[in-house]
């Protein structure tokens, strides 16, 4: 069975940092590029980063790129999002999803609030 479990998040005042991390079971996480997703209060949810399976290719939404590292430990079977810089439009649950997979965790809060 699929597991995601996102942990990391919290509030931070604008212009800090936080480490997202995605536990993943239930699936060959190597052979799989994953992504990070995020959902602000009122709005669709959306794709911030993606990562390939060795993690050589990374892409990033307009709005996070330089800001935003997505990355990934195959031999751990977790996936990373180094986010700094953050801004109050950045807030939103934190989601971790595989390509190709239609699983879901539970998500992480990020508030960027002073």
């Amino acid at each position: 069975q699929v597991h995601l479990v996102e942990s990391g998040g919290g509030l931070v005042q604008p212009g800090g940092s936080l480490r997202l991390s995605c536990a993943a079971s239930g699936f060959s996480f190597s052979v799989y590029g994953m992504n990070w997703f995020r959902q602000p209060p009122g709005k669709e949810r959306e794709l911030v980063a993606q990562i390939s399976r060795t993690g050589a290719t990374t892409n990033y939404a307009h709005s996070v790129e330089g800001r935003f590292t997505i990355s990934r430990d195959n031999a751990r079977n977790t996936l990373y999002l180094q986010m700094d810089s953050l801004k109050p439009e950045d807030t939103a649950v934190y989601y971790c999803k595989a390509d190709r997979l239609g699983y879901w965790g539970q998500g992480t809060q990020v508030t960027v609030s002073s």
